[in-house]
């Protein structure tokens, strides 16, 4: 009886508690999550590569969620024993080793648990796509169109399905948290809500504040678009408008429930590295790894060999990974200070291949190469002018999702692109296509019916 009940308070918040339709956002969720499992079951999706010691496993999540799990403690991100890591936030390395403590280290049955986890967390965004939609859009009928068609097509298309199914990674987590980040930030200035009144209460900031500080012990990354997120919130149409000391207090109380999240990582990092270590070890060494002229300013795979015997390995274990990632970092810097040209030409390549075609290696064949970065680029496109319309048409929201694509790819602008380094925008995406099309398909429903009329 407990559990049944916390499931319905779950599904009653995630459905949002100003009375949309609860049965709907349920639904959505659980035909998600059943296509997942399927799919990854059938697929035998679980079933991981044993090249290289299991490395594609997890890849340096997977090698720390071994040390954890064989009494190594938080370390050891690639091959060998290297010592305390903090290459990749603690959430899901932890997550990957409690499923190995259970059902055992690198074995298909862990496969498809992770996976599974995966995909209870995707399936969860499909009920936030739902919320973002109506909240943006409204509850007449138009709006509920657009939102019944963005939650059933985040439940139901494959592009939104394969990190779940395919990756033993954090993207389904991260995108989870993101996406209901922006759907709690839509309650907060209330939108969506009868008479638009800005619901500033502090149960919302401090739910603001753990769920920003679990995303950044999964993909700190996304911490840039935080406090555009915040000011948001608290910047209502008017301003600040009164009751500004109650925001105020609201937003120190997020950012006090924020760092009681991510503080105990911090102190342990402090302790393993003698450092302050805020999130990541390996910037300097990622940054490196991106200027390399060998990568040609698109790295792949491990920063580190993965041999035991190489002699940058040897190195990063001899020095330590702070020093280690120090040293890499200033190597990088005299390497940008001697091609600063060369070093934006590839940024704006970045910029280019983030949102049209991420390079990626043929392991198929062209033909399917070729249909998935046509999708790629569809999705992106259709994004993007998706969330043109919505700004020209003001609609409540717009704003929000604006400095989210402008602000959480930054990063990666200046590093490295990868396909899944878009996911936490995805469910936005998928809203403002559907948006998009709807938009596109209502005048010419308006022209027909005055066309039945004047007949």
């Amino acid at each position: 009886m407990g559990m049944r009940s916390g499931m319905r308070r779950v599904g009653a918040w995630m459905a949002g508690a100003e009375g949309v339709e609860s049965h709907v956002a349920r639904r959505m969720f659980w035909v998600a999550l059943t296509v997942r499992v399927l799919y990854m079951t059938l697929a035998h999706t679980y079933r991981v590569r044993v090249l290289l010691d299991h490395f594609q496993f997890g890849w340096e999540m997977g090698r720390i969620a071994r040390a954890l799990a064989t009494g190594y403690g938080y370390a050891d991100p690639f091959n060998g024993h290297s010592g305390p890591t903090a290459w990749t936030p603690p959430l899901y390395p932890v997550l990957l080793a409690g499923v190995f403590k259970v059902f055992g280290v690198y074995t298909a049955r862990s496969a498809w648990m992770i996976l599974a986890i995966n995909s209870v967390f995707s399936a969860g965004i499909a009920p936030a796509v739902y919320e973002m939609a109506w909240r943006c859009f409204g509850r007449d009928t138009k709006g509920l169109k657009v939102a019944l068609w963005s939650g059933w097509l985040w439940a139901l298309y494959p592009a939104a399905i394969q990190f779940a199914v395919h990756w033993i990674w954090e993207m389904s987590v991260t995108a989870f948290l993101f996406a209901w980040v922006l759907v709690l930030a839509l309650r907060v200035r209330g939108i969506g809500t009868p008479g638009s009144a800005q619901v500033q209460t502090a149960r919302r900031w401090i739910g603001f504040g753990l769920l920003w500080g679990a995303i950044a012990l999964s993909n700190s990354s996304l911490l840039l678009f935080m406090p555009g997120c915040a000011l948001w919130m608290v910047w209502g149409p008017r301003g600040l408008g009164n009751g500004i000391g109650r925001r105020l207090r609201n937003v120190t109380l997020s950012a006090i429930f924020f760092v009681a999240v991510v503080s105990p990582w911090v102190v342990r990092n402090w302790y393993a590295f003698h450092a302050f270590v805020p999130m990541r070890a390996n910037l300097g060494a990622e940054i490196y790894e991106s200027v390399r002229p060998s990568n040609h300013g698109f790295p792949w795979g491990a920063a580190l060999p993965l041999a035991e015997t190489a002699p940058d390995y040897l190195r990063y274990k001899r020095l330590g990974e702070v020093r280690y990632s120090k040293e890499q970092g200033e190597r990088a810097g005299r390497i940008i200070a001697a091609h600063r040209t060369l070093f934006y030409a590839h940024a704006v390549k970045r910029i280019y291949f983030f949102w049209v075609s991420v390079p990626h290696p043929i392991e198929k064949s062209v033909t399917v190469e070729v249909v998935r970065e046509i999708n790629y680029a569809f999705l992106s496109l259709g994004g993007l002018l998706g969330l043109l319309l919505a700004l020209r048409r003001r609609v409540p929201g717009a704003w929000l999702f604006f400095w989210a694509f402008a602000m959480v790819p930054l990063p990666y602008y200046f590093l490295t692109v990868q396909a899944r380094f878009r996911h936490p925008l995805e469910p936005v995406i998928t809203v403002l296509i559907v948006y998009l099309f709807q938009s596109a398909e209502l005048p010419r429903t308006e022209r027909r019916s005055m066309a039945e009329v004047q007949a």
